[in-house]
Parts: structure tokens; C-alpha cells; sequence
């Protein structure tokens, strides 16, 4: 299981991928300033690794904060190392599951991890209570909306595609 670690400094929350799904020898890491999604005073830093057109580079973690953000599509970055733009889409998409912190008895995250296992899906957490699911094929994804449905219609587990909004930056 992956964990991304969140630190806050001088009242700014870093959310970093400790264990990036593709990371590899020569990635970079790059922030994305989260203002533009509502989320202030948060910054997200991506892996990256440089891609094929010159001066951009493909994301090797799979977003948690930034929305229009998939692993695989190719950005730039501006002069101060961050990302500015998206160049082109990789044909994943991002789905994410947030837990709510009061958990009931019959807690779905163990099921959850089943199925995306079971499903040859790429994720990783932030802590216990968040996921990112690299989704490459969404007609092979229902044993993992079956894991958590029940939570859903509780109130006790939140999902979204993280292409609900475009990517931008601040």
C-alpha cells in the first residue's frame, strides 16, 4: 500500500507521494498549486519523468488534490518548477474514494483494496481514509464501485473522477 504524507509548514499542507506508482530512476518532482481547485494554501508535488516532446514531462503518481490530472499525461512546467499546463491527456482518469473519519462497523476499505487488486488496478493512499484509482478501462471498475456502494449511500465514503474539472493552475 502506497501512503502519501501531508506536512504542513508555516500553514501550508504539502501533500507528497512517498511511493509513486511509476517512479523510476531519473523523476523529478514538480508542485501544483491547489488555489485554483478551491484548496488554498495546499500544494500537491507530482513525480514526473521527461516525456517525449521537449521540455515537457509525463505525471508518475496518480493526483490526489489537482483535478484535470491523470498518471501518464504529459505537462510543462513554468520558470519556478511548477506545473503550468497540460499538454496532453494519457486516457487514464482518476478515481477517488475519501472514508469519513468516524468509521462504522462494517467498514468497506479491506474490500476496497480487494477489488482494485482483483481488478489489476494502480493506487495509492493518503493514510487510511483516501485513494486514488488509476483507471485506464472504466467497464472493468464496477467490483470496486460494489466494494464501497454501501458506505456511499451511508454518508461514510465520498467518491469523485478527478476530470470532473479541467486542469489549471493558479
Amino acid at each position: 500500500m502506497e501512503i502519501t504524507l501531508q506536512v504542513a509548514i508555516d500553514g501550508v499542507t504539502y501533500i507528497s507521494h512517498e511511493e509513486p506508482v511509476w517512479r523510476g530512476e531519473g523523476n523529478q518532482l514538480a508542485m501544483v498549486d491547489l488555489r485554483a481547485f478551491g484548496l488554498e494554501r495546499m500544494l500537491e508535488q507530482l513525480w514526473l519523468r521527461e516525456a517525449s516532446e521537449s521540455g515537457s514531462y509525463a505525471v508518475c503518481c496518480i493526483p490526489f488534490y489537482a483535478y484535470g490530472l491523470a498518471l501518464g499525461d504529459v505537462v510543462r512546467l513554468n520558470a519556478s518548477g511548477g506545473v503550468e499546463r497540460l499538454v496532453r491527456k494519457s486516457g487514464r482518469r482518476v478515481l477517488r474514494v475519501l472514508f469519513a473519519e468516524d468509521r462504522p462497523s462494517a467498514d468497506s476499505r479491506s474490500a476496497l483494496r480487494e477489488a482494485v487488486d482483483a481488478c489489476g488496478l494502480l493506487s495509492e493512499w493518503n493514510g487510511e481514509r483516501q485513494v486514488a484509482i488509476d483507471v485506464l478501462d472504466a467497464s472493468i471498475i464496477q467490483p470496486v464501485y460494489d466494494s464501497v456502494q454501501e458506505e456511499i449511500r451511508n454518508g461514510t465514503a465520498f467518491w469523485e473522477w478527478s476530470d470532473v474539472t479541467q486542469f489549471r493552475s493558479s
